[in-house]
């Protein structure tokens, strides 16, 4: 049987608070306010949904002259609500081509519940363009989410069993559709709040978690901050241990 690799390693690039009122009235920036605080917050994105199980089915794999095996990895943001009822879906010109729920060994080595082996099948020859589409649906979070692009299939590109591929789901997720990618360093200096490794730094709508990361003290530290929509106004939270200080900066992006 002639393979056909699907390149799917592409899909992973694919992506496509509340204020706090000022204790210090000496404070000399107006971009933003601070306050003590006693404790490190614990802050946490809620990637709970509310969507159903998809009806998916298993392919007949006698349609199809050619398959690849793809062995996908749960990205460590989501590993803790990965379970046995999980499922792993791929899909080529909108029709299913693999499913999969997780993986209990590989090559006899046990792999946890967080890697998903699928049979992929297909009809397509290396020179054509699909449009395909990796979807996952947790049930613990009750959340469906999906990388999507369109890749070129090519007899010399593999991923498979002795590659580890880990989409990075949560830039494909249906509940947080807007994602933004922020040096959360430079946006402290120009409130004029000066950056210090080990700081937290989390971002808000509302009282709700949209993102948080711990700074790198190199000038550059990234926050993916995501969203319901587009154009809704984000705070960030930036907590300093060493000062016991918790400092608030509104309208610091916009979706």
């Amino acid at each position: 049987m002639k393979k056909i690799y699907l390149s799917i390693v592409l899909l992973a690039s694919l992506v496509l608070g509340a204020c706090s009122s000022s204790d210090n009235d000496d404070s000399k920036n107006a971009a933003y306010s601070e306050e003590k605080v006693s404790e490190a917050p614990e802050w946490q994105i809620d990637w709970s949904n509310s969507q159903d199980c998809p009806d998916w089915s298993e392919p007949d794999g006698t349609l199809y002259e050619n398959w690849t095996i793809l062995m996908v990895q749960i990205e460590e943001t989501l590993q803790p609500f990965v379970s046995e009822n999980d499922m792993m879906a791929i899909f080529v010109n909108g029709e299913l081509r693999g499913l999969a729920n997780p993986a209990t060994t590989v090559d006899g080595e046990l792999t946890g519940t967080a890697t998903f082996l699928m049979k992929a099948y297909g009809n397509e020859t290396s020179k054509e363009t699909v449009h395909a589409s990796l979807q996952y649906y947790s049930q613990k979070l009750k959340h469906l989410f999906t990388l999507s692009a369109n890749i070129n299939l090519s007899s010399d590109v593999t991923t498979g069993t002795d590659e580890d591929y880990v989409p990075l789901f949560t830039l494909g997720s249906a509940k947080y559709p807007v994602v933004k990618t922020e040096n959360v360093e430079s946006l402290l200096t120009v409130a004029g709040i000066t950056p210090a490794r080990g700081n937290i730094v989390g971002a808000f709508v509302g009282d709700e978690c949209r993102g948080k990361v711990e700074l790198s003290g190199l000038g550059i530290t990234l926050l993916d901050i995501y969203g319901r929509s587009a154009g809704e106004s984000v705070t960030l939270k930036c907590y300093d241990a060493a000062k016991g200080l918790m400092y608030t900066i509104p309208d610091a992006v916009k979706m």
